[in-house]
């Protein structure tokens, strides 16, 4: 449950728009390198399986169900001269009183894992290293950005991996360069399609749809203008190979997944500035052309390409952050109707926020919200979009450095045009030891 929240707060500050969280909140105050955890939460999801609304639930299975989940956790942090590691896992086994749609019994388990090193080699050169691993269900849980690629829950071990490698280079006291190269691979469970292309009733597989290599470069020349201001000139390659080896489409002209495969090249330019200590921005503007080199149907053309991040830290321990982006987004609507050309992805405008505040010096709360517009782009519903709305709130007393309490609720709606609208309301309360 509260894991919306977390993933939702951390927004990269970066030409991607993309994120591999490595351990937040992990630091050496405690005067040792690990910190071990363990939560219990009891909560109650009106709707587990995210059905559509004006979809009756089969037989034998109810909309919504009570539960509990168990999630121990471990972080380790090594703070080197030059050198900073930080690893850390988290486990979450998460009992329904229903038993989920496509489950095998009533529970579900997902994994986290993160790792990240620095490394300075001088005051000029530094190179950074991040990776994210998950095992789980949930669609926030899955994604590698900012934006959602379904909304869905869906059962099974789906995984994701997210990898980055950044080097940057000083080369002169005004001019940096900064080289990096970012890989994405998703791989769900559900591999067995419905039906047979070309004939009423067929659906592909999640695999078919979504199991995906990502492969994004970049290079950056970042320009000291001001003291407090740095502009960005900046080029990336994105290539998106679709590795399902399925059909996605039948007649007239059968297509098996890789007829998505995308080559992007984004041209960019931004600004990154400080408006004071405790206010900070950034911005990119650009366009990028994509060549679907395995589609028959001439479907290349220009799209634009944005993001903007804020933040303000306004008091210790409080802060804002608000954010947007504009990009291309894989998707797991299909066309079983088509005629030409193919639904290709998603063109998707994302706003989203998130503040967080010390109440009192034990009780703290935080509250997040976004919304995602994802236009589909080929096919009979081309022009088509899913509005997608959440709203998260929490709030944690600390007892004592160790100990803690939460109660949370969680809002999701999906407004769609395509048929999948649904909403789900998830309450929750817990509690939290660490040493």
């Amino acid at each position: 449950m509260k894991r919306i929240v977390a993933s939702v707060a951390l927004v990269a500050v970066g030409a991607s728009g993309l994120q591999a969280a490595a351990l937040p909140g992990l630091t050496t105050e405690s005067g040792k390198p690990w910190t071990a955890s363990a939560t219990l939460r009891g909560f109650y999801d009106d709707n587990i399986n995210t059905i559509p609304n004006n979809q009756p639930m089969p037989a034998g299975y109810e909309r919504g169900s009570a539960g509990f989940e168990v999630s121990p956790a471990v972080q380790v942090l090594f703070p080197w001269e030059q050198t900073t590691l930080s690893f850390g896992s988290v486990y979450s086994f998460k009992y329904y009183e229903n038993k989920p749609i496509n489950n095998t019994d009533n529970s579900d388990q997902t994994f986290e894992f993160n790792a990240a090193l620095t490394h300075a080699f001088s005051e000029r050169y530094q190179l950074t290293v991040k990776d994210s691993f998950v095992i789980g269900q949930e669609p926030d849980f899955l994604r590698a950005g900012n934006s959602y690629t379904t909304f869905q829950r869906i059962s099974g071990d789906n995984m994701r991996n997210y990898g980055v490698i950044d080097f940057t280079a000083q080369m002169t006291p005004e001019f940096e360069v900064d080289v990096g190269y970012a890989n994405t691979w998703y791989n769900y469970a559900d591999d067995t399609p419905i039906g047979v292309p070309g004939t009423p009733g067929f659906y592909p597989s999640n695999a078919a749809l979504l199991n995906e290599v990502d492969n994004l470069f970049h290079l950056d020349g970042r320009y000291q203008i001001q003291p407090q201001t740095v502009g960005i000139i900046g080029y990336q390659f994105r290539d998106t190979i679709y590795t399902g080896d399925q059909y996605i489409s039948g007649a007239p002209r059968p297509l098996k997944s890789d007829a998505r495969n995308a080559m992007s090249q984004y041209m960019y330019a931004g600004l990154d500035h400080n408006f004071r200590p405790d206010l900070t921005g950034s911005i990119r503007g650009g366009a990028r052309y994509t060549d679907y080199y395995n589609n028959p149907y001439n479907q290349n053309g220009w799209s634009p390409y944005a993001m903007l991040n804020l933040r303000y830290t306004y008091l210790p321990e409080s802060y804002v952050m608000f954010g947007f982006s504009y990009d291309y987004s894989p998707t797991d609507q299909f066309d079983p109707n088509r005629v030409g050309q193919l639904t290709l992805n998603a063109q998707a405008a994302t706003v989203f926020a998130s503040l967080n505040h010390r109440i009192t010096p034990k009780l703290y709360g935080s509250i997040i919200a976004q919304y995602q517009n994802s236009t589909y782009y080929g096919g009979s519903i081309d022009g088509k979009a899913d509005n997608y709305y959440l709203v998260g709130l929490n709030l944690q007393y600390r007892f004592t450095p160790n100990f803690s309490a939460e109660v949370g609720y969680n809002y999701d709606d999906d407004n769609s045009q395509v048929g999948n609208s649904y909403n789900r309301n998830r309450v929750y309360v817990g509690v939290t030891g660490s040493y």
